[in-house]
């Protein structure tokens, strides 16, 4: 029997200033697939929240060459990936008769997890 080392790099960014839910309907493409194709992925997609998870996967990706002496050729999958809510910064407007109105500045954490295949 024999047992294989999963080789893993977990990563996470907090308190980005986008919108959680902004963020999860990019990261639903790019789950279970494949790094290179979902770096490609995310370039071509037109979301803000693409952007930050191309620096996240591209810093996974470094990070598993560096740390893990990963070749050039090695093979990862997007193994986890979650998008949780953050603190919120919470405004207020001005509304008519004295009211006010709750603006909410929306934050995300999140986690990216590779395996190497």
């Amino acid at each position: 029997m024999t047992t294989e080392t999963i080789r893993r790099v977990d990563v996470e960014q907090k308190n980005i200033r986008i919108s959680p839910y902004k963020v999860r309907r990019v990261a639903d493409v790019i789950r279970g697939k494949d790094a290179v194709v979902a770096l490609s992925l995310l370039s071509a997609l037109p979301h803000s929240g693409a952007h930050e998870l191309k620096k996240l996967l591209g810093s996974a990706i470094a990070n598993a060459r560096h740390n893990l002496g990963a070749g050039d050729n090695a093979r990862f999958v997007v193994e986890k990936l979650f998008v949780n809510a953050g603190p919120m910064g919470k405004r207020f407007q001005p509304k008519g008769r004295g009211r006010i109105y709750q603006i909410l500045k929306r934050t995300c954490h999140i986690v990216l997890s590779i395996k190497e295949v």
